[in-house]
């Protein structure tokens, strides 16, 4: 693979960036991305039937390990791309896979065979349209524009955002009765908010409760730490000064209790260690591609077995491993399946939403008083048609795109989202090496996404929205247009 050159302000060639594996460490791990582990998983004993859903699944995992193997060698870190190709890699091809080979599946699929073999074709379109819309923002023409002034996190609005994460994070503690419930199970969680908002919302306002207590419990905690740790990483002035050195401990110690592993769902939890990570080594690239290298191992030999911190001791069911396939069939892995569900529930009379289930989550916070029509979650939706009451149904990008606005609305979204995340990924390497200052606000909120891109595209939108909608505040709380000297992080 072509070591990629880096050009210096000036105009010179700098020296090659260290960013990209050696040709010696290049050919095992395209080998085992793309060959070893799908031809590994294919070839494991199972009740699983050998026909066109299967040969498509193993074509989309090796796809899939082709372009995250392109990832993890580049000499360009590309994070909301990396992301999105590991997702894939994982929960699109990998897991199906595995599940095909068992014949299970960790949700049941309702529909006929040729409504998985249509939901796995659609992920493989899906996925080659992003690489075409990253394809075309590689090689779009650029035009020099007015420099704009650059947006920077305002010093006094920072110590506001801190502030609003202990007194939210502190309500949310004191309201489920201390740290203790933080280290027991999201089962001891949930009825923990759901006692907590009953007595304050009723019944049926207890869900929209439940999420806004959680949400501004957690994410303001999480941005405040990333931005003070950005602080910190870039400033030495600051690590000198104990306004800033002893907030930032106190968060990490807030965090420990709201954001850990035990009491937050998975994909949470690696959004807060993948923005973290990238916000503690903002210019690394070799810790991009490890975080890339080692997603793959972690979500495969751990995810599963977390699942133990889903349920207390009544509840909890031990993970069955027989052979390597049976922690793969999971809920957490239900995407391809849920995606022929929800084929077979467009079928069976309900027909394409027409923009009515995206609508729905972009205007999360509009209460369902105001507006009685207001769409259901989707996962809640067509688990409800499956006649299933569970809560932990996914519902994936395609899934949510080709039930509002069919196969071509969905291809040519997955084409805007492709070129989209190539630009950020873009702007995000302009801007971190042109622009290494402690208030550079890019330099948080990309890795923010690329870690929450996990749950954006593992679904539903609907239930991944109130996080964004508290996120997008407190970065307006926080951000200001670079002009005022005095009010800049040094």
């Amino acid at each position: 693979m072509a070591v990629e050159l880096a050009t210096g302000r000036g105009g010179g060639a700098a020296p090659p960036p260290r960013a990209v594996l050696s040709r010696a460490l290049s050919l095992p791990l395209i080998c085992g991305l793309v060959g070893a582990l799908p031809l590994a998983v294919a070839a494991q004993p199972g009740e699983g039937v050998r026909d066109t859903a299967f040969w498509l699944q193993l074509t989309v995992a090796c796809y899939a390990g082709v372009r995250l193997s392109a990832m993890v060698l580049s000499g360009r870190r590309r994070l909301v791309q990396g992301a999105f190709w590991l997702f894939c890699y994982l929960a699109m091809g990998i897991a199906p896979l595995a599940q095909s080979v068992l014949g299970r599946e960790p949700t049941p699929v309702l529909g006929p065979r040729g409504d998985m073999v249509l939901a796995t074709a659609l992920v493989l379109c899906g996925m080659v349209a992003f690489d075409v819309g990253a394809l075309l923002a590689r090689h779009r023409p650029s035009f020099r524009r007015a420099r704009r002034p650059a947006a920077t996190v305002h010093r006094t609005r920072l110590y506001l955002l801190v502030a609003l994460a202990y007194a939210a994070s502190m309500l949310l503690i004191l309201q489920l009765g201390g740290p203790a419930i933080f280290f027991t199970s999201r089962q001891e969680i949930s009825a923990g908010l759901n006692e907590a908002t009953a007595s304050t919302s009723g019944d049926a306002g207890g869900e929209a409760g439940n999420a806004l207590l959680r949400g501004f419990g957690t994410v303001p905690a999480m941005l405040a730490l990333l931005l003070l740790t950005r602080w910190l990483v870039t400033s030495r002035l600051a690590r000198r000064r104990p306004s800033v050195v002893l907030p930032w401990a106190g968060l990490v110690v807030l965090n420990t209790i709201v954001n850990n592993p035990v009491s937050n769902p998975r994909y949470w939890f690696l959004t807060v260690l993948f923005a973290l990570l990238f916000t503690v080594f903002p210019r690394s690239p070799v810790m991009y591609r490890a975080a890339l290298a080692l997603g793959v191992v972690i979500a495969l030999l751990v995810f599963p077995f977390t699942d133990r911190f889903r349920y207390d001791e009544d509840g909890r069911q031990p993970v069955e491993s027989n052979t390597m396939l049976e922690p793969l069939v999971i809920k957490d892995y239900d995407q391809v399946g849920m995606f022929a569900n929800t084929i077979t529930f467009a079928a069976d009379g309900n027909g394409h939403a027409y923009g009515r289930q995206v609508t729905g989550a972009a205007l999360f916070f509009v209460p369902r008083g105001v507006w009685e029509a207001k769409p259901e979650d989707t996962g809640f939706l067509v688990g409800g048609w499956m006649g299933t009451n569970s809560a932990n149904l996914s519902s994936p990008l395609w899934a949510e795109l080709w039930l509002d606005f069919g196969p071509l609305g969905m291809t040519a979204a997955f084409l805007g989202i492709g070129y989209l995340a190539a630009r950020i990924d873009r702007r995000y390497v302009q801007r971190t090496l042109d622009d290494p200052s402690p208030g550079n606000v890019l330099a948080v909120i990309v890795p923010v996404l690329a870690g929450y891109s996990f749950i954006l595209l593992r679904g539903s939108l609907l239930q991944a929205s109130g996080r964004i909608g508290i996120a997008v505040l407190c970065i307006l709380l926080v951000t200001t247009l670079r002009g005022d000297e005095r009010a800049q992080l040094r």
